[in-house]
């Protein structure tokens, strides 16, 4: 009975009203500008002179101080379909791998793997980006697989246990 009382006290006293952030956790914001005594004053920690002393200067994102840019360093390789050709992620096309392992672990003889049968196991869960199956593993079982893309030995193998594979459209 003792500690029903606690725990309705407890309840009581822990409200909006008297919630307060972690000690230590918040600071008061730097005021510069306010005098030499505190540390930030006459330059504000800008420094002396340059374009960052100024008022209106622009510290970009990406910015490398002058030096030439990672973007323009990277090579120039054309070629959408190429996955080393351009360095950057918008010029790639992503597919998500599931290996034959996974496959054979995860459903039964004889099924029909799709897409959303993979997805309800847990496999190819990212969403909008294609399916390629690989031959990373053993299969045992005959399975009629469909996906977006397979490995040349991944359709090898799945044949070869008595399945077939089927590329379906993106």
């Amino acid at each position: 009975m003792a500690s029903e009382d606690r725990k309705d006290q407890d309840a009581e006293t822990i409200g909006l009203h008297n919630l307060k952030p972690a000690p230590g956790s918040r600071k008061p914001r730097k005021r510069v500008g306010r005098g030499h005594g505190s540390g930030m004053g006459k330059t504000s920690g800008r420094g002396h002179k340059g374009a960052g002393s100024r008022s209106g200067a622009k510290d970009r994102t990406r910015f490398e101080g002058g030096q030439m840019p990672i973007h323009m360093r990277m090579r120039k390789q054309r070629g959408p379909n190429k996955k080393m050709s351009m360095p950057f992620e918008m010029f790639r096309t992503h597919t998500q791998p599931v290996n034959v392992a996974d496959l054979d672990a995860r459903f039964e003889s004889g099924e029909t793997v799709d897409v959303a049968a993979m997805v309800a196991k847990g496999l190819g869960t990212r969403k909008d980006i294609r399916i390629k199956i690989l031959n990373k593993g053993e299969i045992t079982k005959p399975l009629t697989v469909q996906a977006h893309a397979f490995s040349a030995s991944a359709v090898a193998a799945i044949e070869a246990a008595g399945g077939s594979a089927t590329v379906i459209a993106p």
